[in-house]
């Protein structure tokens, strides 16, 4: 990432997103230092192409999509680089409806990207404004996805914001519901986003809930799509487990589409247990946009990953922490249960992973030796467990996970895997 591609993509995706409609586009930012270069940069390449933008600065990427439906923009961008750290980072685009942009539309940026880049004439540059009152909308937005019926009147919650763009956000919203809140990870100073905090890393949020003996934590990444929470003993639920209470709750409400979808790297526990509940389970590839193209498929509602990315289409386009957050809350309000007592009847599956670094063209995974490997160790684990295997999209990384009942075989079967595929390596 430098400038001169964030103003030279700003530029491209200008030149194709003003042709039409109300040639206006919002970009937002988490925390991260280099949000501003890169937020300077779009800007000049959007305004150069005549297109005129609208700042929010530090925004969770799913306020972002929702202002992109609500102010009706060609596009809504995002600078983040989610739970990585804070030397890295990305851009995003949202379409008008506060979905991925449709193919044809990439494609056509791509083509722009190809072309020297040609500044409109002065009566025909973007203008620029901010909109000031991003974070009082997305509140409001957010505490309405909890039912006016209920209160968190009585719970103490830890809010953990990694530092990053929920900082000024997520503890209000549950403040404005009642709750009494406990907010970590809320002073953002460019570097420490997703510093040993947040959704990646749940040790302080963890010691935090039993220090002040919170009924629970809310743990939430750099950029606000993800979630991962704590139960008031300590227990790290996951989001497999809330993918679990969000399931049963809808289904014992009579409004449960179908059934969830998970992705590969779902625990085996999850779906044996909704399998008893008779809720239909099915995987996609790893990634939350593939989550969401499966739920589309199958016209289901509810689905996510295990890293805490939770889409519900009743309550948004794009996987949003927050409201996951206020979902979960809110049926354990409707079912006296405290976060424990919600996930007892799942019993999850040791789940080991083993990276293995790797760069080059050549696919170990495809070695004889490790294709005889697996085939042993399936064999040995039976119908209770399952191997994955695959190539990281963001690392040079090959992944060995293996799953079953009995954690210390697990353990020993995910080694002897990666064994064999570093040999191939």
């Amino acid at each position: 990432m430098t400038p001169e591609l964030a103003l030279k993509l700003g530029w491209a995706a200008g030149r194709v997103l003003a042709r039409t409609g109300t040639k206006k586009v919002i970009i937002g930012k988490d925390t991260r230092i280099s949000g501003y270069m890169f937020e300077s940069a779009l800007e000049a390449g959007f305004s150069a192409a005549g297109l005129n933008v609208l700042l929010m600065g530090p925004m969770p990427t799913p306020a972002v999509a929702y202002l992109t439906r609500t102010f009706r923009a060609e596009a809504g961008v995002v600078i983040s680089a989610s739970h990585n750290p804070y030397y890295d980072n990305g851009i995003k685009f949202f379409s008008t409806d506060g979905s991925k942009l449709d193919d044809a539309i990439e494609l056509a940026i791509e083509a722009e990207l190809e072309k020297p880049l040609e500044c409109a004439e002065s009566q025909h540059l973007g203008k620029v404004s901010r909109i000031d009152d991003a974070r009082g909308r997305y509140i409001e937005y957010c505490k309405g996805n909890f039912p006016a019926e209920l209160t968190l009147s009585g719970l103490k919650i830890v809010v953990d914001c990694a530092h990053g763009a929920t900082y000024h956000i997520a503890p209000a919203v549950f403040r404005e519901l009642g709750a009494e809140v406990v907010a970590i990870g809320i002073e953002p100073n460019g570097v420490n986003i997703n510093d040993k905090c947040g959704a990646t890393s749940m040790a302080a949020i963890r010691d935090k809930v039993l220090e002040v003996k919170a009924d629970l934590g809310i743990a939430l990444d750099g950029d606000g799509d993800r979630i991962m929470m704590v139960t008031r003993d300590g227990q790290i639920v996951d989001g497999d487990q809330i993918l679990y209470i969000l399931a049963l709750d809808a289904k014992e409400r009579g409004v449960l589409k179908g059934g969830v979808v998970g992705t590969l790297m779902a625990n085996l526990g999850l779906e044996l247990a909704l399998k008893d509940e008779g809720i239909p389970f099915a995987r996609s590839k790893v990634g939350d946009r593939y989550v969401l193209e499966l739920l589309k498929e199958h016209g289901w509602r509810i689905g996510g990953e295990n890293s805490g990315h939770i889409l519900n289409l009743d309550h948004g386009t794009t996987g949003d922490g927050i409201v996951a957050g206020i979902l979960v809350l809110a049926a354990m309000c409707r079912s006296g249960k405290d976060l424990g007592q919600m996930i007892e009847k799942l019993k999850m599956f040791p789940q080991v992973l083993v990276n293995v670094r790797f760069e080059g063209d050549k696919n170990p995974l495809e070695a004889d030796s490790v294709t005889a490997k697996v085939a042993e160790v399936e064999r040995e684990l039976g119908e209770r467990g399952r191997v994955l295997l695959r190539k990281s999209g963001t690392e040079p990384l090959l992944r060995v996970m293996v799953e079953g009942e009995d954690e210390a075989m697990v353990t020993r079967l995910a080694n002897a895997i990666a064994d064999a595929v570093k040999a191939a390596v």
